[in-house]
């Protein structure tokens, strides 16, 4: 979300999305509040700290650690001041084992993504992290069941050797499928079965590899699918995978009227032959990517707009 306010942004989502709120980000504040550094305050036994060129680890926890959990704190009492007595689905959200490897630096300078044993041990440092997270929301808003969010937007990348090492000059081997896969089942196995969505605003979303990891749902840019995507994503929805369809803009501009947002979601559906009726349980309408680069007021107009929007995909199916 815009801004560095946390009760006006809890306020703003909690009144926007009566049935799914969620605990909002606001990067605007700076390294600690960006989704890199919010997740890093969250890891167990792993501390780092700003350099120019991001984040990397450290010996001890430091000032910048100490801030990400600051904000996180402040975060969480202004989402637990409009939550009081919500019962139903909340949403938070933390970068996923990949996209973190691909960002935070080793002590040499080097991406996590570069040392195998690395990325273990920074899987099993954010497992345990979100264990304690995830326990400290459920019991601030004990009616509430809690559903994570894991953002990967760099996980398409790392599966394809295309993220760029610290010279620039050369990519990082692809890491094993498997291996991808088997570190996004342990985060699922963190929630201590809550459901978990994977996020990624790029292209080529892996749904095949994602379903087969346990997640319950799939968030992505719905404007960047391909015909290539399609018949994983019918095999997805049929085998009970939400699907989290980011159609409407996440910066200023001009929105259609609700029903032709989601025109593109039905034409989808008709053309994989899925069944009308589960349309309106398998797909949830969110912006396209975050809502950071908005303006505020555009901000709330957007949320307003998803939840027209599901209701018409609701009303309508067909």
């Amino acid at each position: 979300m815009p801004g560095g306010d946390a009760r006006e942004a809890a306020k703003t989502v909690t009144g926007s999305l009566e049935s799914f709120p969620y605990l909002p980000e606001l990067p605007a504040r700076g390294p600690g509040a960006d989704m890199i550094g919010r997740t890093i305050g969250m890891l167990v036994e792993v501390w780092a700290h700003v350099e120019p060129s991001g984040w990397r680890i450290s010996d001890r926890p430091g000032r910048d650690t100490r801030r990400a959990r600051a904000w996180l704190g402040e975060d969480l009492d202004a989402l637990e001041e409009f939550t009081q007595g919500y019962e139903g689905p909340l949403k938070v959200s933390a970068v996923g084992p990949w996209t973190l490897a691909a960002a935070l630096e080793l002590r040499g300078g080097e991406a996590a993504l570069s040392d195998a044993g690395a990325c273990r041990d920074l899987t099993a440092s954010l497992a345990e992290g979100l264990r304690g997270h995830l326990a400290d929301v459920r019991r601030r808003v004990p009616g509430a069941e809690v559903v994570l969010q894991l953002d990967e937007p760099s996980l398409t990348a790392v599966l394809q050797g295309r993220v760029k090492t610290a010279s620039g000059y050369r990519t990082h081997r692809a890491v094993d499928r498997a291996v991808v896969e088997g570190a996004l089942r342990d985060l699922v196995a963190a929630a201590d079965g809550g459901p978990v969505v994977v996020h990624s605003c790029a292209p080529q979303v892996p749904f095949g590899l994602l379903r087969r990891a346990g997640v319950a749902g799939v968030s992505f840019d719905f404007s960047l699918l391909t015909e290539r995507e399609e018949e994983a994503i019918g095999e997805a929805v049929e085998g009970g995978t939400a699907l989290f369809a980011g159609v409407v803009p996440g910066v200023d501009g001009p929105l259609s009227d609700p029903a032709g947002s989601v025109m593109g979601v039905r034409t989808l559906w008709r053309r994989l032959g899925l069944t009308p009726g589960i349309l309106a349980e398998s797909v949830v309408v969110t912006p396209s990517c975050g809502l950071a680069g908005a303006s505020p007021a555009y901000a709330r107009t957007a949320l307003a707009h998803c939840v027209r929007a599901a209701r018409s995909l609701a009303d309508n199916p067909e």
